[in-house]
């Protein structure tokens, strides 16, 4: 039987629909099983902690498990490689941080493109450093700090949790923008590198709140500044360096990925559900204890935000001239 040309066309525009069709179904039914979602840490550190809490939330949600899948090593990497290479169905998601934005200046070879790979679904929370410094440190103050810097070029030691981590970027950034000279002396994470700073080993460092907070309280450290752009509510008598340095700002970030081409029906629903725990109390305060800020938003604007700080973090490593292969 020979079909005349419209009816071929229209057989063909039907065909073509189908797998549309069927992905939208597919999507509306999401999920039927348990979801993984992979944490480039270890157990037991904060991301492995924010995941959890909003795997949880999720998890009572939607109505299925989402299990966490720790997979710490190469910086990130290897966590991250395993969901760039998972298939595109909304059952591998990843636990997106500051350090996939770095580590894309940071290693030389990577076998995949953050941005390209990875499709944004929702930030979760952004959060602060503060500037430490021992006691016995001269400085009192950002100006302070900056002038005593100036005037011993190369003689103050600064910590970190390691070549291109946050703290070590954070630290960078504020040698480039307020023009002085400091050794970077980096740890196997920060915990020792807090230890050697509250030892006096090391004159200063950009750390965590939550990890420094007890020792600013009982004198051990000395907080000259938080690294957002304004004071924190929880620290309001604690200036932000952005008073000192103008446009200053050294925020970490998390969120939610996943692999690239995963149904859009899919990502608008887990972004839906994610900002529906952003706007819980229970969340909300969790999030606080962890020294966060909300960062609620569509997966537009959680993906201009990686690109944004891929983009600023580049121009800090190029300037540090660290790398890691």
């Amino acid at each position: 039987m020979k079909l005349s040309r419209r009816r071929f066309l229209q057989l063909a525009a039907g065909a073509a629909a189908l797998p549309a069709v069927s992905r939208v179904a597919w999507a509306q039914t999401y999920p039927t099983r348990s979801v993984r979602l992979v944490v480039a840490a270890a157990p037991g550190t904060a991301p492995d902690i924010l995941a959890r809490l909003m795997g949880q939330w999720l998890s009572e949600r939607i109505g299925q498990p989402f299990v966490i899948d720790n997979r710490p090593g190469a910086g990130g990497n290897i966590g991250t490689e395993a969901v760039v290479k998972a298939a595109p169905d909304g059952y591998t998601l990843l636990l997106v941080g500051t350090q996939n934005a770095i580590n894309a200046t940071l290693f030389n070879k990577l076998n995949f493109n953050f941005i390209r790979d990875i499709a944004p679904v929702a930030g979760i929370i952004r959060q602060p450093l503060i500037m430490l410094v021992n006691p016995s440190f001269p400085a009192k103050t950002v100006p302070e700090f900056i002038a005593y810097a100036k005037a011993n070029p190369g003689k103050i030691s600064m910590a970190s949790a390691g070549s291109g981590s946050s703290l070590h970027v954070a630290g960078e950034l504020f040698k480039m923008m307020a023009g002085v000279d400091m050794v970077h002396v980096p740890y196997r994470g920060s915990p020792s590198a807090l230890t050697d700073l509250l030892g006096g080993q090391v004159q200063m460092m950009f750390g965590s709140v939550v990890a420094s907070i007890k020792y600013i309280r009982s004198g051990k450290l000395r907080a000259l500044a938080v690294t957002t752009s304004k004071r924190l509510e929880a620290l309001p008598d604690i200036p932000a360096v952005g008073e000192f340095v103008p446009g200053y700002e050294a925020t970490g970030f998390f969120g939610v990925g996943a692999p690239k081409n995963t149904p859009a029906a899919i990502i608008e629903r887990l972004k839906k559900e994610v900002n529906a725990g952003l706007a819980d109390p229970k969340i909300k305060a969790r999030l606080a204890d962890l020294d966060g800020t909300e960062l609620p938003g569509s997966p537009a604007e959680f993906g201009k935000l990686i690109a944004a700080e891929t983009e600023k973090w580049a121009k800090v490593v190029k300037f540090s001239g660290a790398k890691v292969d």
